[in-house]
């Protein structure tokens, strides 16, 4: 993500840098582009990302503005993309891989417009256990619900 026009955001000196300049008051960064691991970085990459997901024809949900949907027929065959985004990660359910499928094309241009790194399939999300076996795809709380 890219900061906006005018928007001016400041953070600590990291470790190894002097914290304190020879006047004895606190030194700060001026940050240039937002860098992982702070706290508005996800924001600024949602800021980047949103836009471009309805440039490619993704539809909005309406009750979680961070969950996107595409429907499309390609060579006869109905595909669906829903796409889950948190901070800034993507979590992404599809109906058909492969060369040429509507999956394929996406994280194909995906790639192109951000260094992003695929993880595989998902074991868990937001402390929900996922696996999938059989075509039949099961849910559980038992890691979370024990924590408590």
């Amino acid at each position: 993500g890219e900061l906006q026009d005018g928007e001016v955001v400041y953070c600590h000196a990291p470790p190894g840098y002097a914290t304190v300049g020879a006047d004895g008051r606190p030194r700060v960064c001026r940050i240039e582009k937002p860098i992982y691991g702070m706290a508005q970085a996800g924001r600024r990459w949602q800021r980047s990302l949103f836009p471009w997901l309805l440039q490619w024809g993704f539809t909005q949900c309406p009750s979680d503005p961070c969950v996107f949907t595409k429907s499309q027929t390609i060579d006869g065959v109905p595909q669906r993309l829903v796409l889950g985004c948190y901070v800034d990660d993507l979590f992404t359910l599809y109906s058909h891989d492969g060369a040429g499928s509507l999956y394929e094309r996406f994280t194909s241009d995906l790639a192109s417009r951000w260094n992003v790194e695929d993880e595989g399939p998902v074991s868990d999300l937001l402390n929900v256990d996922i696996s999938s076996a059989n075509g039949c795809v099961t849910l559980k709380q038992e890691k979370y619900i024990t924590h408590l």
